[in-house]
């Protein structure tokens, strides 16, 4: 039996997506039973890298300003609806799963058309505008976090993770992963990470951060995001503080084994491995983020203390706020528990298991 999932543009889509192929392979499914829609950006890379076939289908998202750039939209919705659909058919998919984005849609009015079972997971607390538009086409619903049940029902499960995340272990991998930064093992730690993308006021604030913490007793792991990489190394040789910069970080267990408080956004993946891997964070949600949505991601885990969310326009906070949580190791262990009721590692597995019983 085949399998198709469909995500695009932003690791926050595509990994989940990765993580629920992975568990359909664990359950015995060929990789070569398994094939992946998408459009042209990260997931054109990343998803042939990890095994998985690809298929790229012509599709942009909509611009939210009146441009005669929406009117090409229905020929790409059509043509990709119309791509989706034959190789469904034709190679017998037995289950498919959407993962949000511009790219749903078209996926499940091909999947609806072409009568196969039609999954949906949400990775955000606020749904976006495809999913709360296909979830009457769905055989079933996957959420995230609570907040996205009011909207769309379904089963709160939590966000599809890498294996090396869902059995995370930090005292297992503390050693290795402060040697993979060059780092000593009894320094405090403070890990920052922007996304695949990075994050450039977040980058910003860094050096404000380094100058206010003791260079003997601290440093910085930082996942600056590709375009960012060297303005920050340039930054952190000039600081004085141990401060190793890397573009991407394709092995996350050892980024949060490494750190004792992370400085992040608050995108829905981010959250998530937070509480999996129960990482104390100081979270800056995205300003401009849809209906406010990384705010909504963060809310549970700072709501009971296992974060601290500054807002974007009062970010010159966030240094008291970090030297405050690293200084205090009773305070980041009480936040580490507070985890306790967000740390969903099993999405994946459910997400592959429905799958494999619709097709079946």
């Amino acid at each position: 039996m085949k399998f198709a999932l469909a995500a695009a543009g932003t690791g926050g889509h595509v990994f989940p997506a990765l993580a629920v192929a992975d568990a359909l392979v664990e359950r015995g499914t060929a990789r070569d039973d398994i094939l992946f829609f998408g459009g042209n950006r990260m997931e054109k890379t990343t998803v042939p890298a990890a095994g998985f076939r690809f298929v790229e289908l012509e599709i942009r998202g909509l611009k939210r300003s009146l441009s005669p750039d929406n009117l090409k939209l229905i020929s790409m919705v059509r043509k990709a609806r119309a791509t989706v659909r034959e190789i469904c058919q034709d190679e017998g998919v037995g289950a498919l799963a959407t993962f949000g984005g511009y790219i749903a849609g078209p996926v499940a009015m091909a999947a609806r058309s072409a009568g196969v079972p039609l999954f949906l997971h949400e990775q955000n607390a606020m749904p976006g505008l495809a999913n709360r538009m296909i979830t009457r086409w769905s055989t079933e619903v996957f959420v995230a976090f609570e907040q996205a049940q009011r909207t769309l029902g379904g089963r709160v499960v939590g966000n599809p993770l890498r294996k090396e995340l869902v059995t995370f272990d930090r005292a297992a991998l503390r050693e290795e992963a402060r040697a993979r930064y060059g780092l000593d093992d009894d320094t405090t730690v403070l890990g920052i990470l922007g996304g695949s993308l990075g994050a450039r006021a977040l980058n910003e604030i860094a050096n404000q951060v380094a100058m206010t913490l003791d260079r003997d007793k601290f440093a910085i792991v930082h996942v600056a995001g590709r375009d960012h990489g060297d303005t920050v190394r340039e930054r952190a040789d000039r600081s004085g503080i141990r401060w190793a910069v890397c573009d991407f970080e394709d092995q996350m267990q050892f980024f949060y084994a490494a750190s004792d408080v992370v400085l992040s956004r608050a995108g829905a993946l981010t959250v998530s491995e937070l509480a999996v891997t129960r990482t104390p964070a100081v979270v800056v949600p995205l300003a401009i983020g849809t209906a406010d949505h990384q705010a909504a991601n963060a809310s549970g885990p700072v709501r009971d203390g296992a974060m601290v969310m500054v807002r974007e326009d009062a970010i010159d906070q966030v240094p008291a706020a970090l030297e405050q949580l690293l200084s205090d190791v009773g305070k980041r262990h009480a936040m580490a528990e507070a985890y306790s009721r967000h740390a969903r590692t099993d999405a994946a597995v459910i997400v592959a298991d429905a799958m494999i019983g619709a097709a079946t």
